[in-house]
């Protein structure tokens, strides 16, 4: 099979977007300055909190809570990584956020920013509650307190998505490197576009919608849909597609579970309830049928290698992250279902919640039953968000793929 070598070394030194540069620059009449006289530290928190994803894991609470053995190994090992992770924030963030709750936050702004000053200061208190809950002490039920965690960072990521506008060094964290903000029309449609939030009903769970802000409907939108692990929420976990997404012009379908976890069974409910979700998008978008994609995290993996195989007609590709292969789709593999539908595997040498040699073995047994498998190996990653990697490795594998043939 395929197999593409990590450079962990080029993702170190690639150009990382300077979040709130702001805040260390000068602005002689609204000194936003006032938080530090540089901005290495806060720049530093954000990547650690959300921009790479190598030290925020998505540590599943049932691993880390229910298992027969979290009395030794998975408690050992949840502990010892997350007291890691914690000195690696401590050491980015410093005394940031006091430093921004006493010199800036009780600034007067001039009338001009009357509006924009509260809202600020808004995020960035989200931000410090993110930061604060990640820091509580590791023990068995810390995985409750980083989801508290994720909840909080991902509200202030949509408080200062909405001042991007604003403040353009905000606006250069929502994309890639070197990329172009897509530009609202002069004129704005009919259809909604930016963030989108859909409540769930009798036929489908919610789910999150990003739609670029240039959208229009004579140019038909690729389309990813993204499926968050265990305990998650699609409008936390659409925030790991957002930068790539965002820079190339695709849309995000981030659906949520209909229970705590995805529905491990053939057919699935989750399956009904993910495809009603995606006649609904294209009844009210121009989505690319040839240019749909599928990918998902941990459980999300799981979920990835069930839905896409079960609906093959509908993706040009699979990107299982950190997942496993399910036994429920053993009698769609003997059928063949799926083998034209590529299938991306990325998965960390660390991974202490789905062995890296069951990933190993499932490869090979999938490529020995002629489905078109990629492998791509992390040497120092475990089980995290796959911020980087979605932007490193899944979007550019998606591009590589020629748009699917019509049926």
């Amino acid at each position: 099979m395929p197999r593409r070598p990590s450079d962990r070394a080029a993702e170190r030194a690639r150009t990382r977007p300077p979040l709130l540069d702001f805040l260390g620059a000068g602005a002689d009449d609204f000194p936003l300055k006032a938080v530090g006289s540089g901005t290495d530290d806060l720049e530093a928190l954000v990547l650690e909190i959300a921009g790479t994803g190598k030290h925020f894991p998505e540590l599943e609470l049932s691993a880390a809570t229910s298992r027969p053995s979290v009395g030794g190994k998975y408690l050992a090992v949840t502990v010892t990584f997350v007291a890691e992770s914690q000195a690696q924030l401590v050491a980015a963030v410093g005394d940031t956020f006091r430093r921004f709750d006493s010199t800036f936050a009780p600034l007067t702004p001039p009338a001009a920013m009357a509006d924009l000053h509260p809202r600020l200061c808004s995020a960035i208190s989200e931000l410090g509650k993110a930061c604060n809950l990640f820091m509580t002490k590791p023990s068995r039920d810390w995985t409750v307190a980083f989801l508290y965690s994720r909840g909080a960072f991902c509200r202030g990521l949509y408080q200062l998505y909405e001042l991007r506008d604003q403040l353009p060094i905000v606006a250069a964290y929502f994309l890639l490197p070197g990329a172009q903000a897509p530009a609202a029309p002069a004129t704005p449609g009919a259809a909604a576009t930016g963030f989108i939030q859909r409540a769930r009903n009798d036929e489908r769970s919610d789910y999150t919608l990003y739609i670029p802000e240039d959208y229009s409907s004579d140019r038909p939108l690729p389309l990813i849909v993204a499926l968050h692990g265990g305990y998650g929420q699609g409008s936390e976990y659409v925030w790991t597609w957002l930068r790539p997404a965002r820079s190339g012009g695709y849309a995000i379908l981030a659906p949520k579970s209909w229970d705590n976890t995805w529905d491990m069974t053939v057919p699935s409910r989750d399956t009904r309830s993910v495809t009603r979700m995606f006649e609904e998008v294209t009844r009210e978008y121009s989505i690319d049928p040839a240019r749909v994609y599928l990918s998902g995290l941990s459980d999300g993996g799981i979920f990835t290698y069930i839905l896409g195989l079960e609906q093959s007609q509908l993706f040009r590709g699979l990107a299982p992250v950190a997942g496993a292969l399910h036994l429920v789709v053993d009698q769609m593999l003997r059928e063949g279902r799926g083998k034209d539908t590529p299938i991306f595997v990325v998965h960390g040498v660390h991974d202490f919640i789905f062995p890296v040699a069951f990933t190993r073995q499932t490869c090979n047994l999938l490529t020995q039953i002629g489905y078109n498998v990629t492998y791509e190996e992390l040497p120092e990653w475990g089980h995290a968000f796959p911020y980087s990697i979605n932007e490193r490795l899944v979007l550019p594998w998606f591009e590589s793929l020629p748009a699917k043939p019509s049926a």
